[in-house]
């Protein structure tokens, strides 16, 4: 993950989507010498991370992100691609659906509509869903936890010393990893990896998903499932963390919400797929400053064109026809922009 090439590769997929970026833009004036200086302070132990940029975020709700500078994004990169990777990918349960290739938010989607398909085919719409989440997921990992199961698996001393300065990099008092960094993707993949195993193969649930702190429980008895909660909430403790309040059981007909879509299973077995109400009101909320924007000429046409087929791409996924129809004619600059345009 050292290597020239490893790190130019590393490079060319950090630099996607930041064209004109001053840090990009900066890194690449002496690409070859920043390349190698980087390759020569990893061989040698000697890399540090320069620090983080700070910011928050209010969607979905607020959260701090911690941002690093391009050259060390480059870094973990090539250390995510050539070192994490392929140490733990293998080991992951096929459920666990995030920040995978080929998986991610609708592989999980439709893997849960695929349970209730199949959980209807045997026990029709009777049945209970579990549904929980994380407390403060990223903010409450355990570092010295989090290392206790990550050095055992990796053989090599270097890699332990760069994995150990990354983790405690972003972490206040042995507690949080930074929510932005690259590497704090794959730990929090594999920080609840105890959890899938219990799951599949002690209380043996077939059905069964989970993306980062998000999972979903199917199964034909409530009692059964109360049981497993109980485990569950044992073994999330042992690890330093808590269940959010919001973790419950419920009918299987009621639907669960989950990856950003209420999923729901009708009587005659069809499965269902609506953008949750804060999805639907975020869009009409960001919909409502574009019009702002547009007409101030703080974006252009393209960039709103971008977002829109954005969140279109992703609404696709459900039952959204009259809703995507709705947004667009809603757009009214939208039709005035593409006029412009052609003039």
């Amino acid at each position: 993950m050292s290597s020239f090439s490893a790190l130019y590769a590393a490079y060319k997929k950090c630099r996607l989507g930041k064209r004109y970026k001053y840090e990009k833009m900066a890194f690449e004036e002496n690409l070859s010498s920043n390349i190698y200086e980087l390759h020569h302070r990893l061989a040698i132990g000697t890399y540090r991370i320069s620090g983080y940029t700070v910011f928050k975020v209010y969607e979905p709700k607020e959260r701090e992100i911690k941002c690093l500078y391009f050259k060390d994004r480059v870094v973990q990169r090539s250390l995510c691609d050539n070192a994490i990777k392929p140490y733990f990918q293998n080991r992951l349960v096929y459920d666990n659906c995030a920040c995978q290739k080929g998986k991610g938010t609708h592989f999980g989607l439709y893997r849960v509509c695929d349970f209730l398909r199949s959980h209807y085919n045997k026990y029709g719409a009777n049945g209970w869903i579990l549904k929980g989440d994380i407390n403060k997921y990223f903010y409450s990992i355990d570092c010295e936890k989090l290392k206790a199961m990550l050095f055992p698996k990796i053989h090599d001393d270097r890699l332990k010393v760069l994995l150990e300065h990354i983790i405690d990099s972003g972490s206040e008092n042995s507690v949080g990893i930074p929510l932005g960094n690259q590497t704090s993707q794959w730990f929090a993949l594999l920080y609840l990896d105890p959890l899938d195993r219990l799951v599949k193969e002690k209380l043996r649930i077939k059905y069964y998903s989970r993306y980062m702190d998000d999972f979903v429980l199917i199964h034909e008895s409530k009692e059964y499932l109360k049981a497993c909660l109980a485990e569950i909430k044992e073994l999330v403790e042992s690890l330093g963390l808590t269940l959010n309040p919001k973790t419950q059981i419920f009918p299987v007909r009621n639907g669960v919400d989950y990856l950003g879509f209420h999923i729901y299973l009708t009587e005659t077995g069809k499965i269902v797929r609506k953008l949750r109400q804060n999805s639907k009101k975020a869009m009409k909320r960001r919909l409502a400053a574009m019009k702002i924007q547009y007409t101030k000429g703080e974006i252009e046409y393209a960039e709103v064109k971008r977002r829109l087929n954005s969140w279109i791409g992703h609404a696709k996924h459900g039952h959204t026809y009259h809703l995507r129809t709705h947004i667009l004619k809603d757009a009214v600059f939208h039709r005035e922009a593409a006029i412009k345009e052609d003039l």
